[in-house]
């Protein structure tokens, strides 16, 4: 098994990394927002659903993967950087609708946050730099590193979904403000211009 040190280590760089708000805790806080704590906690499951692609990835060796398919790994990245922008877009239309329809928007299912929560986290090319650069400093080469990465998993989707449950519930005391409908244009805008901007700079890094 993986050193209780090292264990604690990865524990301490992963909740860090949690805690600043990157698009998917701004996406997580934003559904909590606009649609409610269960859109929130659909978001927030959909997002360990991706990553646990990313995860299944690094088990079976993410760093030859990307080597041997670096077209592959950058059509993703641009196909998550156009997701996200096409998030941001969506929520400044949104910030212009009537309010008949943007309640009518509101109210949408959940499941629409859990499927673009699972698109964020596979579409997030942050997720690829994550894997190679963080996990192999904390794997034992001398060991199985399936049942380590099994439970440097474990440890990262209890510590996600923490910290996405400190952005639901921020979320959620926020929503009162929804109420306006001033308050709702300038929110929804504000979260459509964060997505764009960083669908921007995530692009900018990959050229």
């Amino acid at each position: 098994m993986i050193d209780a040190e090292k264990l604690a280590a990865f524990a301490l760089v992963t909740g860090m990394t949690s805690l600043v708000p990157g698009q998917s805790m701004l996406f997580i806080m934003g559904q909590a927002m606009l649609r409610g704590v269960r859109a929130g906690w659909a978001a927030l499951l959909g997002m360990q659903v991706g990553y646990f692609v990313w995860w299944l990835l690094a088990a079976l060796g993410l760093g030859t993967l990307a080597r041997a398919y670096p077209l592959a790994f950058r059509m993703l990245a641009l196909a998550g950087v156009a997701y996200l922008a096409w998030l941001g877009i969506k929520a400044i239309w949104h910030s212009f609708q009537t309010r008949d329809e943007a309640a009518q928007v509101a109210n949408k299912p959940s499941g629409n946050a859990f499927r673009d929560g699972i698109f964020i986290a596979i579409g997030n090319p942050k997720s690829l730099v994550y894997m190679v650069a963080l996990i192999p400093p904390f794997v034992d080469p001398g060991q199985p590193a399936g049942w380590q990465i099994v439970a440097l998993a474990l440890v990262a989707l209890v510590l996600d979904l923490v910290v996405g449950a400190l952005y639901i519930t921020a979320g959620a005391r926020l929503a009162g403000a929804m109420e306006s409908a001033g308050a709702r244009r300038l929110i929804n805008r504000g979260i459509g211009l964060a997505f764009l901007a960083i669908a921007a700079l995530v692009l900018v890094d990959l050229f």
